[in-house]
């Protein structure tokens, strides 16, 4: 399933990209916006996941987030994040652009991981900007102010309408500028602007793989297609990356 041409390919590259979405952590369990049952699937996510819901009803919106959280502490991360692990220790330069929020990759132990999304497991004053851990607001203490003001305390994701994280976007083009292989994996590529990464990265000479169960939007732009879990096809690319960098040497 894996061509040596692509193990080769991967294997003696420099700079490598991961761009990681649902997909991915979906294979660990972690349940999308419309996944939860009783009041959860009554509303829409934009009455939740946005700063107007939160101003106008911040104890709802932290009662969500908690509900989110205790799922998300119980899940583990899968074979393909381990799998991203042992890439990265294959390659020079190995970053992952993640559109996912559940920390997973680096639970897994990947280093160098740039979190367009945020992650839900860090909080922030939205009045000083004090970072706050996971433990700060617990399930079912209300609306946490912060300690340092009393301003309010928020979580660390993108909610809808808000702009991505200058710092990781930036960091997150420049990748995608500077890598020799981008693989866009468990993504639908039709969130803007994340989705324009893997476009980047084609223009400035990069090979660009698709790892996904369907095709998407990217497939026809992609250099090569495999068609599957994500959970399934990384183990096997980075055997053959280990098996091509030892026949190498």
């Amino acid at each position: 399933m894996i061509s040596t041409s692509l193990a080769r390919r991967l294997s003696g590259a420099h700079a490598v990209v991961a761009f990681t979405g649902a997909g991915v952590s979906a294979e660990s369990g972690v349940p999308t916006f419309r996944g939860t049952d009783g009041i959860w699937s009554k509303l829409r996510p934009e009455e939740l996941a946005s700063m107007d819901a939160f101003m106008k009803n911040p104890s709802l919106v932290w009662e969500w987030y908690a509900h989110r959280k205790k799922i998300m502490s119980g899940i583990e991360p899968n074979p393909g994040h381990r799998a991203l692990v042992r890439m990265e220790g294959l390659v020079s330069a190995f970053a992952v652009v993640t559109q996912n929020i559940d920390n997973l990759h680096t639970r897994a132990g990947s280093r160098t991981v740039y979190e367009l999304h945020g992650n839900i497991e860090r909080n922030y004053c939205m009045q000083c900007g004090k970072a706050y851990g996971s433990d700060f607001a617990a399930a079912g203490s209300g609306v946490p102010l912060c300690p340092a003001c009393g301003g309010l305390v928020r979580p660390d994701v993108v909610w809808f309408g808000e702009m991505l994280p200058e710092e990781e976007w930036g960091a997150s083009v420049r990748a995608a500028e500077g890598a020799e292989v981008f693989m866009s994996i468990g993504t639908s590529a039709v969130v803007y602007p994340a989705a324009s990464l893997p476009l980047i990265a084609k223009r400035a000479g990069a090979y660009i793989l698709e790892i996904n169960p369907e095709p998407t939007p990217l497939t026809p732009a992609a250099d090569e297609f495999l068609q599957g879990r994500s959970g399934v096809l990384l183990p096997l690319l980075a055997d053959a990356m280990e098996k091509a960098g030892s026949t190498a040497q």
